[in-house]
């Protein structure tokens, strides 16, 4: 490797079991761990650099100071057959939402459709890992939360009550990659400026504005302004009913209410999401469903182009690529970042995540 390089190339077992080991060492469990750090590690395989080990030393700090709770009692309460809510204890937010997909699961298998919510939860990456995970049974998944910090103002105003908020929703096909849609209700997720500070890039224009309305491109300076959102006052409006869902419905932080967990490692955020699942077999043969969305994305797919466009792509296929790519060539991660990584190691008396030096 050399310095010119702007990346590290880690395989996925090596960054998982990197998290794995920092967060053991911090006194999470090892199983708990082991789930968090697989998420984490499986987030920067799709691409999803915003949400993976790049998130470590914070969710590190978050732990040291007593923010997460290192034991947490998940529980579900407000039960009925087709729906539940998750009180995750104030634990890993990987591990509450796990939780909560895999009981909708459950219930969907038995009604058809289940709806479950959390409360009492936290960060827990990218929203599409959780709306894919259904794609196994036969099912598919819809996901909303309310983000872990507010970022966006009403539409016309300069207060930030409302935060990306995001949607996902996973839909499977037959011999065609499953339809994945991953989007945050602001034009960027913050975890994307988070990850061109680390890389040293500028946002492009439309990201974010300043407090007199004129473009922020720094994001170093992202503090100074707010993220707008998608189809202006459209992304408002989904935003707000987001946050009501995956917040209000089950008792977690809405507006005024939400932690700004980059800036207060120490208060309870009280984070919510929510998994919406449907079993494929109530609406009819699953197998029927998935070819007839694989007739669908090769009639988009081989629909006419404009000038100068080589491939329309579908929801997922690009993250889906990345996956295969990264599986076999290793995870790129930002050589900032590794040193960084490395100096967290070293600070908690664990192995590096790479042991060349990036000097």
């Amino acid at each position: 490797m050399t310095s010119s390089n702007p990346t590290v190339t880690v395989a996925y077992d090596a960054l998982r079991d990197f998290i794995q080991s920092a967060l053991v060492s911090q006194g999470l469990p090892v199983a708990d761990a082991l789930t968090v750090a697989s998420l984490m590690a499986e987030a920067d395989m799709q691409g999803s650099d915003g949400h993976g080990v790049i998130r470590l030393p914070q969710y590190i700090k978050r732990i040291r100071a007593g923010g997460i709770n290192k034991h947490p009692q998940i529980r579900v309460v407000n039960e009925r057959p087709g729906s539940a809510i998750v009180d995750g204890d104030n634990g890993m937010g990987h591990l509450v939402v796990s939780k909560a997909v895999d009981l909708a699961i459950e219930k969907a298998r038995h009604c058809g459709v289940a709806w479950v919510g959390t409360r009492m939860s936290n960060h827990a990456g990218p929203a599409s890992l959780y709306a894919r995970k259904p794609l196994q049974h036969d099912m598919l998944g819809l996901y909303f939360a309310v983000g872990n910090a507010n970022h966006l103002p009403p539409w016309g105003g300069t207060d930030m009550l409302l935060s990306t908020n995001p949607i996902a929703a996973a839909i499977p096909g037959a011999d065609e990659p499953p339809v994945v849609l991953d989007m945050a209700t602001t034009v960027a997720a913050y975890g994307k400026v988070k990850a061109k500070a680390k890389r040293g890039e500028q946002m492009p224009v439309g990201w974010m504005i300043d407090r007199q309305g004129q473009p922020l491109t720094d994001p170093t300076r992202a503090g100074e302004g707010f993220l707008l959102p998608i189809g202006d006052y459209k992304g408002y409006g989904l935003a707000l009913v987001v946050g009501l869902l995956a917040g209000t419905l089950g008792g977690a932080a809405m507006g005024k209410d939400v932690i700004d967990f980059n800036a207060d490692h120490v208060s309870t955020t009280n984070t919510g999401q929510a998994i919406l699942v449907i079993d494929l077999s109530a609406f009819g043969d699953p197998a029927v469903f998935k070819h007839a969305v694989d007739k669908l994305v090769r009639d988009i797919r081989g629909s006419e182009r404009l000038p100068g466009v080589d491939r329309i792509w579908l929801p997922g296929e690009q993250s889906h690529e990345r996956r295969a790519r990264y599986e076999s060539q290793g995870i790129p991660i930002a050589r900032g970042l590794v040193q960084e990584l490395d100096a967290l190691a070293k600070e908690l008396h664990i192995a590096p995540l790479v042991q060349e030096s990036h000097a």
